[in-house]
């Protein structure tokens, strides 16, 4: 039997790499500089069966064109935002994903910004480190995370995990999604701006469609106030970015955590210098245990392709 051809877009995590390649026949993208990628394509396009990427690069339009033979794209993420599901459904290849196994550590982070910054940990962490509580005392006052209204945009696997944390804490929940859900007692605003106005820490948990694209813009973050703190968990596009910038260095927004961005790995600058932010490099699911079970999760789509048997997380 032909051994599966597998392209791999982008460098990822190792255990998968070295699963994959031991396993399959494995493509990978980024070794060919960007300007020849597309005739590495057409190059291998009859021996590409399976493709696999992440967060980053997946497959969009112009990559489905260049490989007939495709059967299926796996995903290394939750998020389908990479992927042109409408071409994948065209042409019908199947698609995976890898919820489920990643939820507790995205909502764990999700709260852990929050905490860091109304406590302002890097900061205090930092002046430690630079002798300043020797030289200069105590640190300011910081703001607690108990007790505070946290409303959620999205309520959906993380979402969920995200309140059922802040709960826990104290805090009242509420929360927008394209429905109200069955079955929680959360307080439901079918806009964002009514739930920006009721809470004041705001964390972006939804999908990323052509819908919640730019969802938290100025109005919103106006509205969330100079005593809001927005956290972001969901996808840089969430957010209108240059107007988030400009809220925090104006003050018209408290403060903000941030572990996705725009265009990535660029950050805007002009975060650096601002007190009021805590920034992650879109480290939400990154723990050692949850990557390797992630991986698993492809390769075991992989493998139920490959043998004709139901896949264990199909999206298509």
């Amino acid at each position: 039997m032909e051994t599966l051809g597998v392209l791999l877009t982008v460098p990822m995590n190792q255990y998968l790499e070295e699963e994959l390649d031991s396993r399959y026949n494995l493509f990978r993208l980024w070794e060919t500089p960007p300007e020849s990628r597309l005739d590495f394509l057409r190059a291998h396009a009859g021996s590409i069966h399976a493709l696999v990427g992440d967060t980053n690069v997946v497959a969009d339009a112009e990559t489905i064109d260049a490989l007939p033979r495709l059967e299926i794209v796996s995903t290394f993420s939750v998020g389908l935002d990479k992927i042109d599901l409408h071409k994948c459904r065209e042409r019908g290849i199947r698609v995976t994903n890898t919820p489920d196994v990643l939820t507790d550590d995205v909502a764990d982070l999700a709260i852990g910004l929050a905490i860091a910054v109304l406590r302002r940990i890097p900061q205090a962490d930092r002046y430690v480190r630079c002798g300043s509580w020797k030289a200069k005392g105590n640190y300011q006052l910081t703001t607690k995370f108990s007790g505070k209204p946290v409303g959620i945009i999205g309520l959906g696997r993380i979402g969920m995990a995200v309140a059922k944390r802040a709960e826990a804490f104290g805090c009242s929940i509420s929360y927008h999604s394209r429905s109200e859900k069955p079955d929680t007692n959360y307080k439901y605003y079918s806009n964002v701006l009514d739930l920006a106005a009721n809470c004041q820490v705001l964390i972006v948990a939804c999908s990323l469609t052509p819908e919640t694209r730019h969802i938290v813009n100025r109005e919103v973050m106006d509205t969330l106030g100079p005593k809001g703190v927005l956290v972001n968990i969901g996808r840089g596009q969430h957010v209108d970015e240059p107007e988030l910038v400009k809220a925090l260095v104006e003050g018209r927004l408290g403060a903000a955590a941030i572990d996705v961005f725009e265009q990535e790995p660029l950050v805007p600058e002009e975060l650096f210098g601002l007190d009021n932010v805590v920034i992650s490099p879109h480290a939400g699911s990154d723990t050692l245990e949850t990557c390797k079970a992630m991986a698993d999760l492809v390769l075991q789509n992989l493998e139920a392709h490959s043998s004709s048997k139901p896949l264990l997380t199909p999206v298509l």
